[in-house]
């Protein structure tokens, strides 16, 4: 069990993150959106929930995808892509693991969106999704996640 709260900040630390509860699950996400966003094959997300979270210092900027179904937020300093919000889904914050030193929390449990993988890109993820998980498979994953 990973010790909480944990502080995570952006490549120059202007910008810090602090969680307080556990992830609720973490991902591998292929589409090109997230390739073009992190400069790789894929981006890494952990969920958190909302009351789990919060900016301790620094104030974040969107960047990236601005709305209407999500919004991307950067550290204004040096443009570190931190969290995303989805509009409409209250149940978590998706933020960047790698800003956090705990390094059990990049490994993705899920990937997504493979449809648009890179044909040389593998992750050790135990589930795999050509797009998005379907809501119904959701409490499933919570659960298998927590187990781990």
């Amino acid at each position: 069990m990973t010790e909480l709260p944990q502080i995570g900040s952006c490549r120059c630390g202007a910008l810090q993150l602090e969680v307080s509860k556990p992830p609720m699950m973490t991902a591998a996400c292929h589409c090109r959106g997230c390739q073009k966003m992190s400069a790789s094959a894929f981006s890494l997300t952990m969920m958190v929930p909302p009351d789990g979270f919060r900016v301790i210092a620094g104030a974040p900027v969107k960047g990236g995808i601005k709305g209407p179904q999500l919004d991307h937020y950067m550290c204004p300093e040096c443009g570190t892509w931190m969290f995303t919000r989805i509009t409409g889904v209250e149940a978590f914050v998706n933020l960047r693991p790698v800003m956090f030193d705990v390094p059990e929390w990049s490994l993705p449990f899920i990937e997504t969106m493979t449809r648009d993988k890179l044909d040389w890109a593998q992750t050790p993820a135990r589930h795999s999704y050509a797009e998005f998980p379907p809501e119904k498979d959701f409490p499933m994953l919570l659960e298998d996640f927590a187990r781990r």
